[in-house]
């Protein structure tokens, strides 16, 4: 196997998005990023919704999105998990429910 090295640069505060209004990133000026971005394989990380254990459409943040990379799967948070479970049947056996 040839092992290559590898970096997880985490760019807290950045999204992609193509539209320019209130973006700043796409306003700036960011050659170096740019030359980056098109240059170096790359991957792209859903941060937000149920691909980080929060509700559909919900907004992530850093202490989300640290956690699930951290974890290297989804970390359901509480109201997800409470959703789940309802969804699921689970939480009305719950023996405090009975």
């Amino acid at each position: 196997m040839n092992y290559k090295p590898v970096a997880l640069i985490i760019l807290d505060g950045w999204g992609i998005r193509e539209m320019e209004h209130g973006n700043a990133v796409v306003q700036a000026r960011t050659p170096n990023f740019q030359s980056w971005l098109h240059s170096r394989e790359r991957a792209i990380l859903d941060a937000s919704g149920e691909a980080v254990g929060l509700p559909d459409g919900q907004m992530g943040n850093s202490e989300v999105g640290h956690l699930n990379l951290g974890a290297g799967r989804i970390v359901y948070q509480d109201l997800t998990r409470i959703n789940l479970a309802i969804k699921e049947g689970r939480f009305a056996q719950q023996p405090v429910l009975r």
